[in-house]
């Protein structure tokens, strides 16, 4: 039997489904790059996936130029990291994988774009969408926010709202059984304004295994993930999940 997002998450909790209202217990998780979506949320992905929620990943970008490695095309890397990508949420729950098929390092925002994200959360009618702040350049004065995060999150903040939840938004979809979605939550990951934090404590293994599975970017990576665990690792002693969360108008 599943356990309750109370177990799971304590109070700070992300909201219930209201199931007279036809919502149901799904999150979708939007992601740039192959790995991101591990990055950014694997622990909530495997905490909602224990307690009974469906969980599925959509990947923006085929990360073809993620490798120095030179026996790696971009073909052959796609296909790696596609594989990598279905074995990492195995691990978390994630019950789908789902690829859009931009190139990587190329994303810019379009209407191809927009539209493949809202067909994706018209398809799916997800209750929580997680994905990358759009905002930051720079985060917490330490890291760049790849354009590739930052155009995929503006992408997917926008086919939160309005673009999937208005009907002449892309009414083609209609004609293939897609009706307008009202997304009820925003997580969004690598932000410098958190306000929603996770303690993954319990599924902090299955983060990291979620993370190892994609070997051709961490292949013998300990030493990175232990530096990953102290960056994880608050002033108490708990490993969190930090998000920006959104709580959208019904």
């Amino acid at each position: 039997m599943a356990a309750g997002l109370e177990d799971l998450f304590g109070e700070q909790r992300p909201a219930e489904p209201d199931r007279s209202q036809g919502e149901l217990p799904r999150a979708l998780v939007v992601a740039a790059h192959p790995d991101d979506a591990d990055f950014g949320a694997a622990g909530v992905s495997a905490l909602l996936a224990q307690a009974g929620w469906e969980v599925r990943y959509l990947v923006v970008t085929d990360g073809s130029k993620g490798s120095a490695d030179p026996a790696f095309t971009p073909a052959t890397l796609t296909q790696a990291r596609q594989r990598e990508q279905r074995d990492a949420a195995a691990v978390l729950g994630v019950r789908d994988v789902d690829f859009l098929g931009f190139t990587d390092g190329e994303l810019v925002y379009s209407r191809a774009l927009l539209g493949g994200i809202t067909r994706a959360i018209r398809a799916f009618r997800p209750h929580a969408v997680y994905t990358h702040d759009p905002e930051p350049v720079i985060i917490n004065n330490s890291f760049v926010n790849h354009s590739d995060h930052r155009c995929t999150g503006l992408a997917t903040v926008d086919a939160v709202y309005p673009t999937a939840r208005d009907r002449l938004n892309f009414p083609e979809h209609e004609t293939e059984g897609l009706t307008p979605h009202k997304v009820r939550e925003l997580y969004l990951w690598g932000t410098n304004q958190p306000t929603f934090e996770v303690d993954i404590a319990a599924v902090l293994e299955l983060k990291i295994a979620a993370l190892l599975a994609h070997t051709s970017q961490f292949a013998g990576g300990e030493g990175f993930i232990d530096q990953l665990r102290m960056r994880w690792k608050d002033e108490q002693g708990r490993y969190l999940e930090r998000y920006r969360r959104v709580t959208l108008f019904r």
